[in-house]
């Protein structure tokens, strides 16, 4: 196993190298200048704002100030967000914990939501449950994100008054106040995220358990006498998982994504928002190192399904 995560970590290296390559010529290359406040400010001379641009390497060659930026990363130096004016590490990781919660809860849902749901409506097809439940997840599937968050804002928040629809980081509340606060305001984004995703999976899982369901060695444990559920928990789940992992692992991008847009509705400050507000002001530095945030958590999770393989299936070696 030791020898496997080695060669796989190797192999990423220049993976992410190249990203990070393609990501920094883009956004060097892209209009845009992050002093431009600066050109429509009269107080600030043409010749202070050139300064500024020479001082942080902005009017060398693009490989110049990827290799420097490149050599910076590797020392821990992530740059200076020009609009926080702070460095950009201290500024991802005030956002990075709030994100992660939220993105993770909502992948705990949604596979607490998808894989019961998948397995019961695979072993019983064409039954009531089983239309309902695909009805239910072509339904959750078609909406986006931000419309089912304007939507359970507009019912929960504007007519029930249940939940705060802004979300907030500076809680004045201690103790299990504090808790309970958390939830209430971390819940609805939570659940947009969650059933969006678990519609998704949903289908992926009830497709994969009626493939596996129909094999000669299902027939062969219920022909021993086995339970019902022994068979479908043992022989059944446990091998439909495996195109399962690999999907959430494939769907994690996407998942971050969709919490960009989450974070915006009810103005979460995560990575997402971050992302958007240096979009909006020109920060470079920032959006380059969410970029490649994102693009290690792709190599990250890619790691992680290929591990679970050899856990859900015997017959996988690392060796």
């Amino acid at each position: 196993m030791a020898s496997y995560l080695l060669r796989r970590l190797l192999i990423a290296i220049p993976s992410l190298l190249g990203i990070s390559l393609i990501l920094f010529t883009v956004l060097a290359l892209a209009p845009g200048d992050p002093f431009q406040e600066m050109a429509t400010n009269p107080n600030v001379p043409p010749e202070v704002r050139e300064a500024l641009r020479e001082s942080f390497g902005l009017n060398d060659p693009v490989m110049v100030r990827y290799l420097r930026w490149l050599s910076a990363m590797a020392q821990g130096d992530w740059g200076f967000s020009f609009a926080s004016r702070i460095d950009v590490d201290a500024l991802i990781l005030q956002r990075v914990p709030t994100t992660l919660f939220i993105v993770g809860t909502s992948q705990l849902v949604a596979l607490s939501i998808a894989l019961p749901v998948g397995i019961y409506a695979a072993t019983r097809p064409y039954s009531i449950f089983d239309q309902i439940a695909n009805t239910l997840a072509f339904v959750g599937f078609s909406l986006p994100t931000f419309f089912t968050g304007l939507l359970f804002i507009l019912v929960f928040s504007v007519t029930l008054d249940w939940f705060p629809f802004v979300y907030r980081s500076d809680l004045a509340a201690t103790g299990w106040r504090w808790y309970w606060e958390m939830f209430r305001q971390a819940i609805m984004p939570i659940m947009v995220l969650g059933l969006f995703q678990a519609a998704s999976y949903t289908r992926y899982v009830r497709s994969s358990v009626l493939d596996v369901i129909r094999l000669d060695y299902v027939t062969t444990a219920r022909a021993k006498g086995l339970s019902e559920p022994r068979v479908t928990l043992r022989h059944i789940t446990r091998n439909a998982l495996i195109p399962v992992v690999t999907l959430v692992a494939l769907q994690m991008p996407a998942v971050f994504g969709g919490a960009i847009v989450t974070e915006q509705i009810f103005r979460i400050p995560g990575i997402g928002s971050l992302l958007i507000d240096a979009i909006l002001a020109n920060d470079t530095p920032v959006i380059m190192a969410v970029t490649f945030v994102f693009a290690c958590l792709v190599v990250l999770f890619n790691l992680i399904a290929d591990i679970l393989y050899g856990w859900l299936d015997p017959r996988i070696s690392f060796s």
